[in-house]
């Protein structure tokens, strides 16, 4: 048991709020280990670390960022523990698979995404822009214009407290159709019923791999909570959360 260590820093990306805070919440009734998650675009929390801050965890939405910090030092290679998918968030039109890149080009249809470099979710919507020049020529410049960048950068506006993100852009009228992480949108329709979900073309469509790092000189605690989250019940609860197992 770890009753009464400190708390263990978790640094996290934003797509695992709600389903780490249960985990975390399970895991600290058992061992009676505290963790302290810090939750944010993984790029952000990525400089955050190399500035100094001292997480223990770092949970991201790829593998690019975690990989990052260990070839610096000081930081396992990272393990994929989840993977997630794109998909298109939308309330005031309706679109299909197949019809939405369709949607995404009407001239009068706005797209949102988050902010990539900052934001895995922006840096996979982005790739997938790139990609629609297979599907039709001219669609990727075409798309990366219209888009606007949202969310998952310091220096754009917070959702009000107790809302969540996405249910917040699309209920402020920000876009007609945000491309972000099936998991996210799985919260927003939760909050905003009115939303609908629109999955990706098959095409457009590719997983992405989370990836989970340890600093080397963490607590034992670290590598424990890292194994739980690879354990069966945790990745059961990742499940229902709208996440694919690694495996």
């Amino acid at each position: 048991m770890t009753r009464g260590e400190p708390p263990l820093a978790v640094y996290a990306a934003g797509s695992l709020r709600e389903v780490l805070g249960e985990i975390a919440a399970m895991y600290e009734a058992q061992t009676g280990q505290a963790v302290l998650l810090t939750l944010g675009a993984s790029g952000l929390l990525r400089e955050r670390i190399e500035r100094g801050e001292s997480a223990s965890v770092f949970a991201s939405a790829d593998t690019g960022h975690p990989q990052r910090l260990a070839e610096r030092g000081g930081w396992s290679a990272p393990a994929v523990f989840v993977r997630n998918h794109l998909c298109a968030l939308t309330e005031r039109v309706y679109t299909t698979p197949e019809q939405l890149l369709d949607t995404l080009l009407d001239p009068a249809v706005r797209i949102g995404t988050s902010t990539p470099g900052a934001d895995l979710s922006g840096d996979c919507a982005w790739t997938r822009f790139r990609q629609a020049d297979a599907l039709r020529p001219g669609a990727g410049d075409e798309l990366r214009y219209k888009a606007q960048k949202l969310t998952g950068h310091a220096s754009l506006p917070a959702a009000p407290p107790g809302c969540s993100t996405y249910a917040w852009v699309m209920g402020s009228g920000q876009a007609d159709v945000f491309i972000t992480y099936r998991t996210n949108a799985v919260i927003a329709l939760r909050e905003r019923p009115s939303l609908r979900m629109v999955e990706l073309p098959p095409a457009l469509q590719v997983a992405a791999a989370y990836g989970l790092g340890v600093r080397e000189d963490a607590p034992a605690a670290a590598r424990a909570f890292t194994r739980c989250l690879m354990a069966p019940g945790a990745q059961a609860v990742f499940a229902l959360h709208g996440f694919e197992p690694a495996w």
